[in-house]
């Protein structure tokens, strides 16, 4: 039993830093554009005038180009695969025919741009980037090779072979985006010293790329910037959102204001990134444009590619934000996700292209509203108390009642041995979130989905345990003689396996809720307010345990056949609970469709939410325990 266990651990910290399939896909994606864009700014280097002027360089291009032909064939197939082939070719015929730089470059960002168009990835970061740490990171990490200014010179250079980048070159930071800065910082540059530092956290990664994007724009350039991004709506207009200034190059920004306003814009938003969004990061407009980008796919007949994006407006637009509007209003959030089913369920009925525009809009307008909600006011000392105490109650309270039952039942039935399994299984899951704390904040960073498959998977393994456990339990209530069963029988069904079971379903139901708020809690974590959140906690922890006391007190007092009756009439509910929230949280994932029912009320503290599928399967729980319930009063009367 001691394996299962292990292995049902491992499957759900398995779910929790990773996304089957999409993380791997993401990665490859990112690199081949990392690719692509090595040859745009590189490529230079190699060939002037239609000769090649270092071989080296040249060699590397050709490699590069056929790396990316490779990876390409690689990717999951998509009707525009076959044009990123084509691409592809015409840009390894560019480079064996030693073509302009300009020519070759337009090929290599136009593939990239494509690349992009039909295998979407974000391109800008979750959160708007602290850039006064990036360069508190860069005298750390990249001083000693780069250079204090990023000249290039640091005393470590003179040993290098390539030599470091000079980060001052004006000409060279023109064709390199933030992105790509982002990519280099995270995968390092094969053939040079330049190492990977997947090691810090993509929020240290992003604001290292930030800062490192301002060395070749001295600061004395932001006062224009700053003037121009305020009087001047054309400007605004080039970069409407944070992933356009990401995934944008100063030099297409020269061809659109001009040497001078490009230079003034680069330096004022690369050091200022908070300009471009009122809210604390770039989400909500990364959903805006996956869901733009939904629509159009879907008019053109691409709904597999519809899908997905309006998918990725979820995960990587909005998911998020959802513990901070959770915090601020759980109704709102509600209606976001209902929304979002809705759109995704119009899709994958094939509505007509009005009818999905229109369920777009809807969206669009509540992410509006978020938007708002979030930027209204900053939180209020009362505020955060009573949302870090709401949001420990709410998710606290399950697991709770769920352990308080196991523990009240082994101590009724006098089997309080088996108790340190009990123990064991709800302190190694708080254990287990810590450890899920410590990697999602300076390791790597949780997705959306994989966040939403870790509570789906985890919620269904519990109701599936908690139903055979409910009907075991009333089957018991059913008994004439409860010592003589206790003795007999009891001692039997208590083995050390059992043991094992009552750890496994400790751990999840506690793992689920704490892996839930700790993701709530850090998206609501400021240390100007970390007075009343901490604060918060700590009335929650007090109520949670006076409730847990006075279960365990009361459950004494009840006759024994009394209490597995009540017990496992608890254990039912939260059965059906768990089962609605699981399907919902992997209807939000993907894995699952989405039939959403028109009136429904979402209660989401009872597991009920407006989709079919979900209702459905609550209503088949209630039938295995009614079917459960009817067997033990049958036996019990016939015996």
């Amino acid at each position: 039993m001691a394996y299962r266990f292990i292995l049902v651990v491992s499957l759900l910290l398995g779910l929790v830093f990773s996304q089957p399939g999409r993380a791997a896909d993401d990665a490859a994606i990112q690199t081949t554009w990392r690719l692509l864009d090595y040859i745009a700014v590189d490529y230079p280097g190699a060939v002037e005038d239609g000769r090649i002027i270092s071989q080296s360089e040249y060699e590397e291009m050709v490699e590069f180009a056929g790396s990316v032909r490779t990876r390409l064939g690689q990717l999951p197939f998509h009707p525009q695969q076959a044009q990123l082939i084509a691409d592809v070719t015409a840009l390894e015929a560019a480079i064996a025919a030693r073509a302009l730089p300009e020519d070759v470059a337009r090929l290599a960002r136009g593939l990239a741009t494509h690349l992009l168009n039909a295998y979407p990835v974000p391109l800008a970061p979750a959160k708007t980037p602290d850039v006064p740490r990036g360069a508190s990171l860069y005298a750390e990490q990249c001083a000693s090779c780069h250079g204090l200014s990023g000249a290039g010179d640091g005393p470590a250079a003179a040993n290098l072979d390539p030599p470091p980048i000079a980060f001052t070159d004006r000409s060279r930071a023109q064709e390199r985006s933030l992105f790509a800065l982002y990519q280099v910082i995270t995968q390092g540059l094969d053939g040079t010293a330049m190492p990977s530092f997947a090691q810090l956290s993509p929020e240290d990664r992003w604001a290292l790329a930030f800062h490192t994007g301002t060395l070749a724009y001295p600061a004395s350039f932001s006062a224009e910037g700053e003037r121009l991004w305020r009087s001047d709506p054309m400007v605004r207009a080039v970069l409407p959102r944070p992933e356009a200034l990401a995934g944008t190059t100063p030099a297409q920004l020269v061809a659109q204001l001009g040497d001078e306003r490009a230079a003034a814009i680069t330096a004022y938003l690369r050091r200022h990134p908070e300009a471009l969004s009122p809210v604390q990061g770039a989400s909500l407009e990364l959903a805006r444009t996956r869901l733009s980008e939904a629509v159009q796919a879907y008019g053109a007949g691409e709904r597999r590619r519809a899908t997905d994006l309006a998918l990725s407006a979820y995960l990587d637009g909005f998911e998020p934000f959802e513990p901070r509007v959770a915090a601020k209003d759980s109704a709102l959030l509600g209606r976001v996700e209902t929304a979002m089913n809705e759109l995704r369920a119009g899709i994958s009925r094939g509505q007509s292209t009005e009818v999905v525009r229109g369920q777009a809009a809807a969206v669009s307008a509540l992410l509006d509203e978020t938007e708002r909600t979030l930027t209204a006011d900053t939180d209020s000392n009362v505020t955060m108390f009573v949302g870090a105490a709401t949001i420990l109650l709410r998710e606290g309270l399950e697991a709770l009642l769920i352990v308080v039952a196991m523990i009240a039942f082994l101590r009724k039935a006098g089997r309080e041995e088996v108790l340190p399994y009990v123990h064991g299984g709800w302190a190694a899951a708080l254990v287990a979130g810590g450890a899920t704390w410590f990697a999602a904040t300076y390791l790597i960073a949780i997705s959306g989905a994989s966040r939403e498959l870790t509570e789906g998977f985890g919620s269904l393994f519990a109701a599936l345990v908690l139903v055979s456990v409910g009907i075991w339990m009333h089957g018991k209530s059913q008994a004439d003689n409860w010592q003589r069963y206790i003795r007999e029988r009891l001692s039997e069904a208590l083995s050390r396996r059992s043991g094992w079971v009552l750890f496994l379903l400790a751990f999840v139901v506690v793992y689920r809720e704490v892996f839930e708020t700790i993701l709530f809690y850090s998206a609501m974590w400021r240390p100007e307010s970390a007075a009343p959140l901490l604060g918060g906690i700590a009335c929650a922890v007090v109520l949670l345990g006076i409730i847990g006391w006075a279960g365990l007190r009361y459950s004494r007092q009840l006759p024994i056949g009394r209490f597995f009756a009540v017990s496992s009439l608890l254990v039912m509910v939260l059965s059906i609970v768990l089962a609605g929230k699981g399907i919902a949280a992997l209807q939000e994932a993907g894995m699952l469709d989405v039939q959403p029912i028109t009136g429904l009320p979402r209660l989401a503290f009872l597991g009920i939410y407006p989709t079919a599928e979900g209702v459905t399967a609550q209503i088949l729980t209630l039938a295995v325990i009614a079917v459960g319930f009817w067997y033990n009063r049958r036996s019990a009367a016939m015996s």
